[in-house]
């Protein structure tokens, strides 16, 4: 096969193998659109689920929704204790451009742009030097008055409002979309809650479109007790075995190539149903074959070549963040699980280790902050990328 045009390299297919399967979550937010845009109330949305599973692409797909209709629509990435202002105001910024565009009164969108502005200089901290303050690039007077006290919570309420009113001027919508919305601090969740609670009152016409970790609903809930009311969750998870095999014949199908029935089966066993592995075989069963179709002996003579890349680029690049000590919890998960995707209890991994449960908490509790576990209930911990244990097994 040609490798120069392997549609199952990163980029270069129409739709990726992250967004099949993904039909219902598409069309749900197909009607959050028309709904919002009427009028009508509707709740924000989350989607959860492990890595690899294609949260992101699927957030760029909603984001391409949005645009398409019309709406301003801005997009960010949540870092552990980083500031929300900086990218949450240069995310409403692009929202903003999107609709003044089309916005009749040159005037209003100044004065929205001179609000953001305020909100956006207030991330510096109390008495930093002129050198040292964030310029935002956004070219109005600052608006002062609104989203400008320095508690984010109100700030929060106020900007969205704000530019939900802009919005409401053209009868159409804002969606903001954060990705890793789990590594958000607790106060900028706190505030998020209290400005989609504010929004759903008053029916204004901004959606909060969140992606994370399977434990980003508890995250929610433990700030706001009303969370639940406020999102609407849909959990992301692997393909079933149509999407997956459809995943595969789509992208081969327009480079006029296909697989045999025996090599779908070698790459739903292999990748698990899930998209980021089910591209990584896939690109590289392309790689090896020599010619059409797919056989099932190409799927096995390239996979060592896929899990090589994949023991590098997914799984050992976070393996490597890991401490010592933290390593060495991640084992005794691999082995108490036996390489299987599912949680383990806690207890039974300092029995495991032959230490004391309270010895292992640093370990954990630090794991947990990196984002290579998470909490699946109470005393129990599961890792975030699917695999991860048969990798470990395999490593050790």
């Amino acid at each position: 096969m040609d490798p120069v045009r392997n549609p199952f390299a990163p980029g270069a297919g129409q739709r990726p193998p992250e967004l099949a399967g993904r039909d219902r979550e598409v069309d749900a937010f197909e009607i959050v659109l028309e709904r919002v845009a009427r009028g009508r109330p509707e709740r924000s949305l989350v989607l959860t689920g492990l890595r690899g599973v294609g949260k992101t692409v699927l957030l760029g797909e909603l984001r391409s929704m949005a645009v398409r209709a019309g709406w301003g629509a801005g997009k960010i990435e949540a870092r552990p204790e980083a500031d929300l202002r900086r990218p949450l105001s240069a995310a409403l910024h692009r929202a903003i451009r999107d609709l003044a565009v089309r916005h009749p009164d040159g005037e209003r969108v100044a004065e929205v742009l001179g609000v953001l502005k305020a909100f956006a200089l207030r991330s510096a901290p109390e008495g930093a030097k002129l050198r040292e303050r964030w310029q935002p690039g956004i070219d109005v007077p600052v608006r002062t008055g609104k989203a400008d006290s320095g508690d984010i919570e109100i700030d929060l309420v106020e900007l969205f409002t704000e530019v939900a009113t802009l919005a409401a001027d053209l009868e159409t919508g804002v969606a903001l979309l954060i990705d890793e919305m789990q590594d958000l601090s607790p106060d900028d969740v706190s505030a998020l809650c209290a400005a989609c609670h504010e929004l759903s009152q008053s029916r204004a016409p901004l959606v909060v479109v969140g992606a994370g970790l399977p434990h980003l609903p508890a995250v929610l809930s433990a700030s706001k007790s009303y969370s639940e009311r406020l999102f609407r969750y849909t959990r992301i998870g692997q393909l079933d075995r149509a999407d997956a095999d459809f995943a595969l014949l789509a992208p081969a199908e327009r480079e006029n190539a296909s697989f045999d029935p025996d090599a779908l089966d070698e790459l739903y066993e292999r990748s698990g149903g899930y998209p980021y592995f089910v591209q990584a075989y896939g690109k590289a069963a392309w790689d090896a074959a020599p010619r059409d179709p797919i056989s099932a002996a190409d799927v096995k003579m390239a996979a060592p070549d896929a899990e090589a890349e994949l023991a590098v680029g997914f799984f050992g690049s976070r393996f490597e963040r890991a401490t010592p000590a933290e390593r060495e919890y991640l084992r005794a998960m691999a082995e108490l699980a036996e390489g299987r995707d599912e949680p383990v209890g806690t207890s039974g991994i300092a029995e495991h280790l032959q230490r004391r449960a309270s010895s292992l908490s640093p370990a954990r509790d630090s794991l947990l902050k990196k984002g290579l576990v998470f909490s699946a209930q109470r005393g129990q911990i599961a890792f975030t990328v699917p695999h991860f244990g048969r990798y470990l097994l395999a490593q050790a």
